[in-house]
């Protein structure tokens, strides 16, 4: 509790308190109240009860232990990419995908109540936010300091006497914890949207109703052309890869580990083909979870 600004402590103390008497119905987030993990849980299921959590790790450990649910984790972002470390606490969770959901991300510039947008020098905020706010950041010549989430940052600038500093965050967080909105849409391009996952024990039962999607994670063996192999079969029964992302592991440049998004799920016929042919070119395939398919974000 005392890793989050005092501004936020009480708030976490009360949606802890009333998350832990429901811990089934609840959904862990990283962050403090108001940030845009927040309102992922929201759009999961608004009456579920947030259970705020200070890192990834934390949230998913909640999961793991029973005292949420289910678990709301950003994977990547339209601006600025992948969500560091999420690649490798996924398949490492041991935790089944079941849904998905697209965020709206309007940054606010946010300082505490009286101080003028020249006064500002310093702007905190969760680096994913950072880096998505970049130009016009650099354009209102504030330096970019990252901090633990986009709401503790709004938190923070409360608890310090400090007028030179800013934060980016929600005007959710502004409202929750008193900030003055100084400027809104500070992010570089419009369609900022963050991609979530909802993590849960165990994997919904197939068949899914509607358009559905598969992720998985898969190592393929250190011989030429083994990803190109891996691959094909996919290619070859029409099945289409939504997302590829890939990372080394085991101390090894040569050893690389692979996250991929595939439309379908394994009860249909030429996806089982495709993964067939993909486990047989891979030293390992695991599969984190089959759920529907959220609306395109530009549609969110």
């Amino acid at each position: 509790m005392d890793s989050y600004p005092p501004p936020a402590r009480d708030l976490v103390a009360a949606m802890r308190t009333a998350a832990l008497a429901a811990p089934d119905r609840a959904i862990a987030f990283q962050g403090a109240p108001g940030a845009y993990s927040h309102q992922a849980v929201r759009q999961f299921d608004a009456a579920a009860p947030p259970l705020p959590c200070f890192s990834f790790e934390d949230a998913i450990q909640a999961v793991i232990d029973g005292e949420a649910g289910q678990a709301a984790i950003p994977v990547e972002n339209s601006l600025h990419g992948r969500v560091a470390d999420v690649h490798f606490l996924l398949p490492e969770s041991g935790l089944a995908i079941v849904g998905e959901t697209f965020v709206k991300v309007e940054h606010c510039l946010l300082a505490r109540p009286g101080v003028a947008s020249a006064e500002l020098r310093e702007v905190l905020s969760h680096p994913q936010a950072l880096g998505q706010c970049r130009r016009r950041l650099k354009a209102l010549g504030l330096r970019p300091v990252p901090f633990a989430d986009t709401a503790a940052a709004a938190a923070e600038i409360m608890a310090r006497d400090e007028r030179h500093l800013g934060a980016l965050a929600s005007a959710l967080a502004a409202e929750l914890y008193g900030c003055c909105v100084l400027a809104d849409n500070l992010q570089d391009a419009d369609h900022n949207r963050t991609r979530f996952l909802l993590l849960a024990r165990a994997p919904l039962a197939l068949p899914l109703a509607g358009p559905a999607k598969t992720t998985l994670a898969f190592e393929v063996k250190n011989i030429p052309a083994a990803l190109f192999k891996a691959l094909g079969g996919f290619a070859t029964n029409g099945v289409n890869l939504s997302r590829l992302e890939s990372h080394v592991s085991g101390g090894s440049f040569t050893a690389a580990q692979f996250l991929i998004d595939i439309e379908g799920t394994p009860d249909a016929p030429a996806v089982a083909r495709a993964l067939e042919e993909l486990a047989f070119h891979s030293k390992w395939v695991r599969m984190l979870g089959c759920y529907p398919a959220a609306a395109d974000w530009e549609e969110s």
